[in-house]
């Protein structure tokens, strides 16, 4: 299919200057960016006073639950998964992962991500559902210690073996290990061995909170980090989640390696886990990506209330406003969200020869005019909702805000039934 996207505000991640132009699409691939193509094409889209940018990408999540969303608000991370979320997670049926999924990637679309990175279990419910939405996501089966690690483990690799580069190449899977606190060395190791033998990244919640790093220090005398690192996981490429607490040597070890930071803030603080400082993380070299966790401790999946957050934490943290700008931060959302996920070749930015995932964004809003800044305009003032059309590996998967081929109705009262049954 041909699709050209005429009249644009193209805001590509390469070119600091947006400039009006023309896209067109070919396949999945991005074909030409011009001043003014004439071609035909299957579909024309005409987006004229619209800012054209590459789609969103969301570092870290749990799709599968959207159904927690709202459900035991107001705890500390340990009793919320120990007293609120496991004892659920172990009923879950494949069809409700399936149904939660499906809602979460609806919510994803709808506010402008078109890539996201995900841990849970029964994890082919929630390819299925990415198959289906028209999304692109990079999944995993989450791993901890078991007596004999060999369950998750054997589902990991299964999950590869069936789904990487499925749905025309829109789903990669990588292995997770959960957390250095639920992983012993044993499982550690098995899983960089699993990553090494495939190829595969590996995806890890790190220092989310003071009380991990105190019950690691205790245990092995070392940090999170260092624990990881000797334990060879720095040998594979690896996305670093939370990292709220990271000591001076952490910092060092991580800048050598091949890896980067999926930073959460909104989940980190409703949960009073803590605030990341990660311009200190940038200025050592740390490429930093921006999540969104799950909807059960962040309750939406807007990236772009994620952006101004992300943004404003940093301004106070660091007690000087000029330490990040609405350009870092959306960089962080789009190319540097890419690289973290070694999908920066692919993603990311709009340039010729690169994978179509585009959004269009709709700025003739109340909120959003007078616009002087065009980035200050999209992190500080956009909101998901202005999202009006998603394209994802060349294909229309949003038009108008409406999405193609789902009953969004339908996934939300499913959802609901499932909620009701847990939490009523």
């Amino acid at each position: 299919m041909r699709i050209l996207i005429k009249n644009g505000i193209v805001i590509d991640m390469v070119n600091k200057e947006p400039k009006v132009k023309d896209i067109l699409i070919v396949g999945n691939k991005i074909e030409k960016i011009e001043h003014k193509i004439e071609e035909n094409a299957d579909k024309i889209i005409n987006a004229e006073n619209k800012v054209i940018m590459p789609g969103l990408v969301n570092c870290h999540n749990h799709c599968a639950m959207s159904i927690f969303r709202g459900h035991s608000d107001d705890l500390e991370l340990q009793e919320w998964l120990n007293n609120a979320i496991w004892p659920v997670e172990e009923k879950l049926t494949k069809e409700e992962i399936y149904y939660a999924s499906l809602l979460s990637c609806i919510e994803m679309i709808k506010t402008g991500t078109t890539t996201f990175h995900d841990m849970y279990f029964l994890m082919e419910n929630v390819a299925k559902a990415v198959e289906e939405s028209g999304i692109r996501a990079l999944i995993s089966r989450t791993v901890v210690t078991e007596e004999e690690p060999r369950t998750r483990l054997k589902e990991a690799e299964e999950l590869y073996l069936k789904y990487n580069k499925k749905a025309n190449g829109r789903i990669l899977v990588n292995v997770s290990l959960h957390a250095p606190y639920t992983c012993d060395e044993r499982t550690i190791k098995k899983c960089v061995e699993l990553a090494k033998k495939y190829k595969m990244s590996i995806h890890i919640h790190l220092s989310e909170t003071e009380k991990e790093n105190k019950d690691i220090k205790e245990k092995y005398g070392i940090t999170p980090t260092e624990y990881l690192k000797k334990n060879g996981v720095f040998e594979v490429k690896t996305i670093l989640a939370h990292c709220v607490y990271l000591s001076s040597n952490d910092i060092n070890i991580i800048k050598k390696e091949n890896t980067g930071i999926a930073h959460n803030p909104i989940s980190n603080l409703k949960l009073s886990s803590g605030m990341a400082n990660i311009v200190k993380y940038k200025e050592n070299g740390i490429t930093v990506g921006i999540g969104t966790d799950g909807a059960g401790s962040t309750n939406t999946l807007d990236m772009f209330e994620e952006m101004k957050v992300s943004a404003y934490i940093q301004k106070v943290l660091n007690k000087k406003s000029s330490c990040i700008n609405a350009e870092d931060i959306l960089k962080m959302a789009t190319t540097d969200g890419a690289k973290v996920l070694g999908l920066d070749k692919e993603i990311g930015s709009i340039e010729e020869g690169k994978k179509a995932d585009i959004i269009i964004i709709n700025i003739e809003k109340p909120h959003i005019k007078p616009i002087n800044n065009i980035y200050s305009a999209l992190v500080y003032s956009a909101v998901g909702q202005d999202v009006e059309t998603s394209i994802v590996d060349g294909k229309i998967i949003m038009e108008n805000r409406e999405i193609i081929g789902i009953d969004e109705k339908m996934i939300m009262d499913k959802c609901q039934k499932i909620s009701d049954k847990y939490f009523r």
